[in-house]
C-alpha cells in the first residue's frame, strides 16, 4: 500500500529550482562570498536586509543562528516584517523612501557589505534601500529573481518610480529563479495555485553563501566567527566572547 503524501510534484518542483541554483549561480555565490569573506578579514559586520514581508525571514534565518555567523547586522525593521499587521507591512513595502529611512538609521560606510533578499526585487522598500546603501559606496549582494524582474509590467504600480530593479544596482546578482506568483502546486479543483517556493530556495542560498565564506576564510587562514548553539552543551560559554564583542555593534543584540 503506497503511504506517500501526494504533494502534486512540489518536492520536485523545489528540488529543481534548487539544482539549477546550484548549476547556474555558483559563480555569482562564490563572488558574494569573496566580499563576505574579506569583511571578516577586515573586522567588519555582514549586514542583511530583507526588502519586505516573507523575505525577512531569511535575514532571521541568518541571525544569531546555530552555524551562522556572529557578525551579521541584521537590518531589522518591523514594520516591513511579517510580525507586524499584514496590510500595513505591505503597504510599507510600497512606500517610497521607507527603505531609505531604514538605511540611514543603520548607517553604513563605504566599502560595508549588504546582502538584500527580496524575491520580487522591484518594490519601493527594497531599491530606495539599495539606492541609498549605493549612494554611500555599500557593496550590494543582490537575493532576488530575474523572472519577476523581468516579466512584470514597467508600469505596474508595485515598482519604484525610478523603475529600476534590484540587479540594476548590485555588485553582485544571485537569481533564486522565483516564479511569478511564488506558488508552485496547482491542486484539481482548486484555481489558485498553492505552496510557494521562494523560502526553501532562499534559505537554501543563505546558507550556500555561509558554507562558501567559511571555505574561503579557512583558505586563508580565517578563523571566521560562528555561533554555536546556545541550546546545546557549553553553547552559552563557546558564545560568550563573541557576544562580548558584537553586542555593542549590533543592535538586534
Amino acid at each position: 500500500m503506497n503511504t506517500a503524501i501526494n504533494d502534486f510534484g512540489y518536492f520536485e518542483k523545489v528540488v529543481a529550482n534548487l539544482r539549477k541554483v546550484n548549476e547556474t549561480q555558483h559563480k555569482n555565490i562564490k563572488k558574494a562570498a569573496e566580499l563576505m569573506t574579506t569583511a571578516i578579514a577586515g573586522d567588519r559586520l555582514i549586514n542583511v536586509y530583507g526588502g519586505g514581508g516573507h523575505t525577512t525571514l531569511v535575514m532571521g534565518e541568518m541571525f544569531f543562528r546555530a552555524g551562522g555567523f556572529s557578525n551579521i547586522n541584521p537590518i531589522m525593521e518591523t514594520g516591513l516584517s511579517v510580525f507586524n499587521q499584514a496590510l500595513k507591512y505591505l503597504e510599507l513595502e510600497r512606500c517610497v523612501n521607507y527603505g531609505r529611512s531604514i538605511m540611514k538609521y543603520y548607517d553604513l560606510q563605504k566599502d560595508d557589505v549588504l546582502i538584500i533578499f527580496h524575491n520580487i526585487g522591484i518594490n519601493a522598500a527594497t531599491i530606495d534601500a539599495a539606492l541609498e546603501a549605493k549612494e554611500k559606496g555599500v557593496k550590494i549582494i543582490a537575493v532576488s529573481s530575474s523572472y519577476w524582474q523581468n516579466e512584470m509590467p514597467e508600469d505596474h504600480f508595485i515598482r519604484h518610480p525610478s523603475k529600476k530593479n534590484i540587479f540594476d544596482l548590485a555588485d553582485v546578482c544571485i537569481d533564486d529563479f522565483n516564479p511569478i506568483g511564488d506558488a508552485v502546486v496547482e491542486v484539481p479543483g482548486l484555481e489558485t495555485p498553492i505552496a510557494p517556493i521562494s523560502n526553501v530556495v532562499d534559505f537554501y542560498i543563505a546558507h550556500l553563501l555561509e558554507i562558501e565564506t567559511v571555505k574561503q576564510c579557512v583558505e586563508r587562514g580565517i578563523t571566521p566567527p560562528v555561533w554555536s548553539s546556545a541550546n546545546a552543551p557549553g553553547g552559552d560559554e563557546k558564545n560568550a566572547a563573541y557576544l562580548k564583542k558584537y553586542k555593542p555593534l549590533v543592535k538586534s543584540l
